[in-house]
């Protein structure tokens, strides 16, 4: 058995013990639990099915992947209306003692904080009502807004009363009972919170550490700033860099030295241009996004890469977010017009291959990943038997734009991939994920540098969370979650690479 076969069977029996855990774990957790891992089980198994025929040589085709896939996500949604139904139910009339917050108003207010500090507290776990300000600068709210907040509490919204109502940091922590829906109840009171006090507070409903609701009320100020000319200099650079990347990486793929031989410039430009045109429709399709959304998103800024162009764009957001969906929706838009246009040009590739073999393409590029493996043998067929293959240059273009689209869905920090799972499981699991991801990185970097420049990309650049969204209790839907999980599932497809004895059960290779 080859090394890469084994690490195909340790692969497959991690997923197996995980599955096996999350069974015992659900079992103790009774019928919520149980459903919860049926709805794993309805999203994982076509994947596992579809990779251990592959892994055995044996290809479906894309008419079969798209059934499987279609029912999957069904399942999936049907298990999660069910879910959702006998969770309301549990929930109607649970009123228990209130607890301190899981986010802090400090964690509201700037994010993540980058170092480990400890919240100040009382002997019984509570949050201080009057924590030490004087050498943060900080300005604790007046006692007449402290009254005007209370006023826009009720309860048919939120119940709650004095004794649970505390100054921290420049902000108010409210503990008590949720009495509607959270989307509902989080609109009224912020326009009451308005009304009374019009344009200098924020209102974030958010979990405690016991997962039931509490109200932060935060100043204006704190909102996420405007970046100055400073930091749309620095992208505007970024950019040019970018451009240069994706056209020596054009001529990386050409076989020939762009920095050596700048007279060849003419014969990178389209592949460095398409890399180009595939960063640009990420973006556009995060801008759009959070335009529907009214939320400002920062200037791009792109992180060039000699060897595949370029390692995506990052982007902060100027705004504070409506809720959890609206952050899913913009984190997986970027990477899904992105990775359709790759795709589309992948495909067109493969289609014009015959007609206009332009690019030899060393068959280890094909190799390199199970999706563009899989989808070159469907289009090209016996083709691909030698060391070599002759195809259309959109084949380079969508390879490396798909790689691009996938290095931006790892589940870190504020990558989209951990944006996308920050939405759906909330940032206690976005946490594990990103360190999850780092440490994989580092292990894969042992065989491939570039696994080693992206975890350092992220250790220092992107490891850090989202800021809490004013809304964090309405989860996103379950056909949201479908989605969010079907794009993690691709991206382990484009970056896994194909064992030189699976290529050539498959057909891909000598």
């Amino acid at each position: 058995m080859s090394n890469y076969d084994a690490t195909t069977a340790l692969l497959f029996l991690a997923a197996f013990v995980i599955l096996g855990l999350g069974f015992k774990r659900a079992r103790s957790m009774g019928k919520l639990g149980l459903l919860s891992w049926l709805q794993s089980i309805a999203l994982m198994g076509p994947w596992l099915l579809m990779f251990g025929l592959l892994n055995f040589g044996i290809t479906l085709n894309v008419a079969s992947i798209l059934v499987i896939v279609v029912v999957s996500i069904g399942v999936y949604i049907a298990l999660g209306r069910r879910l959702r139904y006998l969770a309301s139910q549990d929930l109607a009339g649970q009123e228990t003692r209130p607890s301190p917050p899981s986010v802090s108003p400090l964690e509201v207010s700037q994010g993540d904080p980058s170092s480990n500090t400890v919240e100040p507290s009382e002997p019984n776990g509570q949050p201080s009502a009057s924590p030490d300000i004087s050498q943060k600068g900080i300005t604790p709210i007046s006692d007449q807004d402290l009254q005007l907040v209370q006023s826009i509490f009720s309860p048919e919204t939120f119940a709650c009363n004095p004794n649970q109502v505390l100054k921290y940091q420049d902000g108010v922590i409210i503990q008590g009972y949720l009495k509607g829906d959270a989307a509902t109840v989080h609109h009224q009171l912020s326009q009451r919170l308005e009304s009374k006090i019009p344009e200098q507070y924020r209102l974030f409903l958010v979990e405690n550490t016991d997962e039931k609701p509490v109200v932060i009320v935060l100043p204006r100020r704190n909102d996420p700033k405007v970046g100055g000319w400073t930091q749309q200099l620095f992208a505007a650079i970024l950019s040019v860099a970018t451009v240069g990347s994706c056209l020596i990486a054009g001529a990386f793929l050409l076989s020939f030295n762009l920095i050596e031989q700048p007279e060849r410039l003419s014969e990178a430009l389209p592949i460095g241009l398409g890399l180009v045109g595939v960063l640009v429709a990420h973006e556009v399709g995060h801008h759009l996004t959070a335009q529907r959304y009214q939320v400002k998103l920062s200037w791009p800024f792109p992180f060039p890469a000699l060897q595949i162009g370029s390692f995506g764009v990052f982007n902060r957001f100027e705004s504070l977010l409506p809720n959890r969906q609206s952050l899913f929706d913009i984190a997986f838009a970027g990477p899904a017009v992105g990775g359709l246009f790759a795709l589309v040009l992948l495909i067109l590739g493969f289609l014009l291959s015959p007609a206009n073999p332009v690019l030899s393409l060393d068959i280890s590029f094909l190799q390199g990943s199970i999706l563009v493996g899989v989808l070159a043998r469907l289009f090209l067929g016996n083709t691909l038997q030698g060391a070599t293959v002759l195809v259309h240059p959109l084949v380079g273009v969508g390879w490396m734009g798909l790689v691009i689209t996938a290095l931006n869905l790892m589940p870190a920090g504020c990558l989209d991939g951990g944006r996308i799972i920050q939405s759906i499981y909330g940032r206690k699991i976005a946490r594990v994920s990103t360190w999850i991801t780092l440490v994989v990185l580092a292990i894969i970097a042992l065989a491939n540098p570039i696994a080693l420049y992206w975890a350092i990309i992220i250790l220092l650049l992107q490891r850090d969370l989202e800021r809490p969204s004013l809304n964090e209790l309405t989860e996103p839907d379950d056909t949201r979650a479908a989605l969010g999980l079907a794009a993690l599932f691709i991206m382990v497809a484009i970056l896994m690479p194909l064992s030189p004895s699976l290529a050539s059960r498959i057909g891909i290779g000598a």
